[in-house]
């Protein structure tokens, strides 16, 4: 039995295809001029319908017709009342154009639902379905820490507790990135950067409680870099200094319950991130970015619910 999903965010195309254990995910960045910070909406809608042909012939042509049991497709950002991005009709166009031509049940999620998935399965975590956690949703437009209430045929409901009050961390890497001369995004060229330097400085952000705001390290950053310190050190001073905020956030939400956390989103692939969070569940770094597998994997979950088995 093979599952489908689509994805189609405001960065990302990717369609995957899960067997209940392994999965298969063919994805590619929505083209940015250089110099810009992304792209509009009506930009990335026709992006995405022009590479999700090419991507589906890619992942379809070696997978068995018959197998294929359930189409998924992400809808909205997050699963609250008026979450909504043209950018995933898409997605929900062509995952239903699918499901109707081969008479499947087609299923819709989040995309935060699938990125939480992606990684619970790419760590070997699924077990945590079914239970509580804290997850983090880092990326170019989130930085959220959310408390999970989850259940074991796919069911998760995020409520939000804490991140930015202002501007995302990927938000603020990006325009790092920009500030260095990066291509958007600019993430992977950051943490390869900061690689190149063994600098500590970095600007102490004020949490309160799981919250904090960003807006102003933009600033703190463009005077780092006035000072004399070159790219390595740059880039190293805005990754350490969104790895301590969101460390000092963990810290505080795990005082109020000693809850497993899951850190989800492009910028859980920061390398530094990962090395200064201790006892924290990071998926591959391929399934911290945006894709489709975890609603592929969540399409599998809901199916096998709906049919009234129990998942393997």
């Amino acid at each position: 039995m093979i599952t489908i999903g689509f994805d189609t965010s405001n960065y990302t195309t990717s369609v995957a295809a899960f067997d209940g254990e392994r999965g298969e995910n063919v994805s590619r960045l929505l083209p940015v001029k250089t110099g810009e910070l992304g792209l509009r909406q009506s930009e990335a809608l026709f992006s995405h319908v022009k590479r999700l042909p090419e991507l589906s012939d890619r992942l379809f042509v070696h997978l068995p017709t018959e197998a294929l049991a359930a189409v998924g497709v992400s809808t909205r950002p997050r699963s609250v009342e008026g979450s909504y991005m043209p950018c995933f009709l898409a997605g929900e166009s062509q995952a239903r154009v699918l499901a109707a031509a081969l008479h499947l049940p087609i299923y819709s999620f989040s995309h935060q639902q699938g990125h939480i998935a992606a990684v619970l399965w790419s760590a070997g975590r699924l077990d945590l379905l079914g239970s509580e956690f804290f997850a983090w949703h880092l990326s170019g437009g989130t930085t959220e820490l959310l408390r999970v209430r989850s259940s074991a045929d796919g069911e998760i409901d995020c409520e939000k507790i804490g991140g930015t009050t202002d501007i995302s961390a990927g938000q603020l890497i990006d325009r790092t990135g920009q500030l260095l001369g990066f291509d958007f995004p600019a993430g992977k060229a950051l943490d390869i950067a900061a690689a190149g330097s063994d600098g500590g400085d970095f600007f102490r952000v004020r949490v309160q409680d799981c919250e904090f705001s960003l807006s102003g390290v933009q600033n703190q950053v463009e005077a780092f870099r006035r000072k004399g310190a070159d790219a390595a050190q740059t880039a190293r001073f805005t990754l350490l200094t969104v790895a301590e905020a969101v460390g000092k956030a963990t810290a505080n939400a795990r005082k109020r319950a000693p809850l497993p956390v899951v850190f989800s989103g492009g910028v859980a692939s920061n390398s530094m991130l990962r090395a200064r969070i201790g006892e924290a569940i990071f998926g591959a770094p391929q399934y911290s970015t945006d894709n489709a597998m975890g609603i592929a994997v969540l399409t599998r979950l809901r199916h096998l619910a709906s049919a009234g088995d129990q998942c393997p």
